[in-house]
């Protein structure tokens, strides 16, 4: 490419880095725990425990970052998207995001709240990476044993769908990602970490 070229491309407006460290750092949490959820089951006996502690560890982690994540964009709303991207595109691309933050929430929340409900919750307690104990949510370990197994399978079920939502959402997040790059609008750099 020319440098005529080069300088006629508007500047790329970036996200701050904050929030470009909390992007990558979600992204390479959430992917590492769906590459878990999909193997524990095939992971030998003794390792699967370890497997679902060290998910449920990772999908918490997930939760306090989309916090601070969404507390940070509050406060530093992130750069406009190109003025060349149809009306329609924006829409979608916001729509998109809100769907994904949601579900980002909706995952550890449900998967937390499934925790609670386990029947032998008492016999295996909560630790954030093995190191710092958690507390399940009360109210729901207090529920009647009956209904709170119900509950349980009920909670698994929204934490499955919601997770096979993220991984359509995601998929399609990434692939407009690589279209935009791909047409040569740069847009990864607008959430690059470095200078």
């Amino acid at each position: 490419m020319d440098g005529s070229r080069l300088a006629e491309r508007p500047p790329v407006l970036r996200y701050t880095r904050l929030a470009a460290v909390l992007h990558w750092s979600m992204a390479l949490l959430i992917v590492g725990n769906v590459v878990l959820a999909l193997v524990a089951e095939r992971l030998p006996d003794a390792a699967i425990r370890p497997a679902i502690d060290l998910h449920k560890s990772v999908g918490l982690t997930v939760l306090g970052l989309v916090i601070l994540r969404v507390l940070w964009r509050w406060a530093h709303p992130p750069p406009p998207l190109p003025a060349q991207h149809p009306v329609w595109q924006k829409r979608a691309s916001h729509m998109a995001h809100m769907v994904l933050y949601v579900l980002m929430v909706a995952l550890p929340v449900s998967g937390w709240l499934h925790d609670s409900a386990f029947k032998d919750a008492d016999k295996h307690p909560l630790m954030l990476f093995w190191l710092v104990p958690w507390f399940r949510i009360g109210a729901v370990q207090s529920i009647e044993p009956a209904a709170k197994e119900a509950f349980h399978d009920q909670l698994y079920a929204v934490h499955a769908w919601s997770a096979y939502a993220l991984y359509g959402l995601l998929a399609l997040h990434i692939l407009g990602a690589l279209k935009h790059e791909w047409d040569g609008e740069r847009g990864l750099r607008r959430m690059r970490v470095g200078r």
